[in-house]
């Protein structure tokens, strides 16, 4: 699919996200196509239904830079089993705590890390997560990372309800004080045990929507970063461990790498980031119409898009940012507690 059609595609779905409409999405032969596929892989999968163990990360990190009387920085996890760090061993390998050290590096200012994101969520969980995470209002987070979508494409929900539940989420925390930076659904089509045709179907679906999340997203005041084929070596990897609730495994150098696509934006968000928020023309960054910084954006991982003017000739545009990423020091939670 081109960059000019996936943005159609995905201005489309937002637009029915946004205006309740049910009826867009995925054509019927992708749709069946992950049918296939998904019931294919289903048959591969290790897990006999076990509990998922995810490593408690929760705690607060960048002590040695406590001040007195300096409140730490609140980050807050939200979204699926990438999210939530499931498939490491150690606590200190999961996306949250990778985040909140290098977070706390670079304001070097502790950080509060909480992390309410639960295996095989879809974005329908989105709604409970908010509302865990704003719960207490003497703690409301500075921060939050959602990092959702997979399970939406291989359960087949519709992208019109994916994007509208994210949006509805991204328009809670934001109106709630908190900066929003949403992962998009990576990409699916990467797995090296799919075979063509649905391979194609993997990526089309998976691109898709992260289009779509994109253009939803920052409509709502967040900031995205396409996670794209980031993960494809992991899934290689680890075959017999996707395409299902609670499989979506990649390993600790997994979420290293999206960590570090990540970390840049959550830093720009917070206003911590060293980089001039201008484009770049070197590496091919610019002032796009929303919905082909969008398209773009879900074809290469790593890109940010952020909000940038409300109105243009064609709509609301965006600025697209291709950060540079910093290798992230693995380190322990201090003083949490341990599942």
């Amino acid at each position: 699919m081109t960059g000019m059609s996936r943005a159609r595609v995905a201005r489309r779905i937002a637009a029915g996200a946004a205006y309740g409409g049910g009826g867009i999405g995925l054509a019927g032969a992708a749709a069946m196509g992950l049918l296939l596929a998904e019931a294919h892989l289903a048959r591969r999968h290790v897990g006999n239904g076990a509990t998922p163990h995810v490593p408690n990360a929760e705690g607060r990190y960048g002590h040695g830079y406590d001040t007195p009387g300096a409140s730490p920085l609140r980050l807050t996890m939200l979204g699926d089993s990438t999210a939530a760090g499931q498939g490491v061993h150690r606590a200190g390998q999961t996306p949250g705590a990778l985040l909140a050290s290098g977070l706390a590096a670079v304001a070097e200012r502790p950080v509060e890390l909480r992390n309410v994101a639960l295996p095989g969520a879809r974005s329908d969980d989105l709604e409970r997560q908010v509302t865990l995470a704003l719960a207490d209002t003497t703690r409301l987070p500075d921060i939050c990372v959602i990092i959702v979508g997979a399970n939406d494409v291989t359960h087949r929900v519709p992208p019109t309800r994916s994007v509208r539940c994210l949006s509805a989420a991204v328009r809670r925390l934001r109106t709630a004080g908190a900066e929003v930076v949403v992962g998009t659904c990576p990409d699916l089509g990467t797995i090296e045990p799919v075979q063509q045709p649905l391979r194609w179907l993997a990526r089309r679906a998976s691109r898709q929507l992260a289009a779509a999340q994109t253009i939803g997203v920052v409509e709502q005041g967040g900031r995205t970063v396409s996670l794209g084929d980031l993960l494809g070596p992991e899934f290689a990897a680890n075959p017999r461990e996707l395409f299902g609730p609670d499989h979506y495994h990649p390993s600790a150098e997994g979420y290293a790498t999206a960590a570090m696509a990540v970390l840049p934006t959550v830093c720009a968000a917070l206003g911590l980031w060293p980089e001039e928020e201008r484009p770049d023309v070197t590496r091919r960054e610019g002032f796009l119409p929303v919905a082909k910084a969008a398209a773009e954006a879900a074809s290469e991982a790593g890109t940010e898009v952020t909000a940038a003017m409300p109105t243009g000739p064609r709509g609301p545009w965006a600025l697209l940012k291709r950060r540079r990423r910093r290798r992230l020091p693995e380190t322990e939670p201090e003083g949490a507690t341990r599942r």
